[in-house]
């Protein structure tokens, strides 16, 4: 598939649906990342994230034939995610343990690269990027989806309407109210 670079996701899987193997690897290509991240501000762990990303793509591989280009495939894809980390974070609290990222010292959570060559500036980066993560999971679940989707992911307001089946307005609102609680959470937390 040597222009594969230049189709659309909804082409992408359009052949797939016909039978492309090629297409769906450039589909798992285009956003095993994106997902990995998107699924890992929900569940802060790793391993658990990586889980999610990849029963979405068995997801959509077994349900192809479901899409329909009503929505965007990117629509699509992140519903099923989000869904599948609301799961987890239903199980968790079903079982009433607490999961935490079990990585040691050679590991690290989410590494973002940093043109910042001094150390100090990067352990000053990682405590920063620790307090809003977990800033970002004290917000009530329809606050953090629509702020890490808005925010994080930068996704336009209409396709987080579709993801999270919300009116345009309410997803405004909540992008909004979240990003208010947020600030105030950063506050209190960067005051401890």
């Amino acid at each position: 598939m040597g222009n594969r670079f230049k189709l659309t996701d909804e082409e992408l899987i359009r052949r797939f649906q016909a039978g492309d193997e090629e297409a769906f690897e450039e589909i798992v290509y285009r956003y095993s990342d994106r997902l990995m991240n998107f699924a890992y501000r929900f569940v802060l762990d790793k391993e658990e994230s990586e889980d999610i990303v990849q029963d979405t793509f068995l997801k959509v591989y077994q349900n192809r034939h479901a899409y329909r280009e009503i929505a965007k495939f990117s629509t699509w894809i992140y519903t099923i995610t989000g869904n599948l980390a609301k799961t987890v974070l239903r199980k968790r609290r079903n079982r009433k343990m607490f999961f935490f990222s079990s990585m040691g010292p050679e590991k690290k959570d989410m590494d973002f690269p940093s043109k910042d060559r001094k150390p100090e500036n990067n352990v000053e980066r990682q405590f920063d990027e620790r307090i809003i993560q977990r800033a970002i999971q004290k917000l009530p679940e329809h606050f953090r989806t629509a702020i890490i989707l808005r925010d994080i992911q930068e996704l336009s307001y209409e396709e987080i309407s579709n993801i999270i089946n919300a009116p345009l307005g309410t997803v405004k609102s909540r992008i909004n109210r979240a990003r208010l609680r947020l600030q105030e959470e950063l506050e209190q937390l960067k005051a401890k």
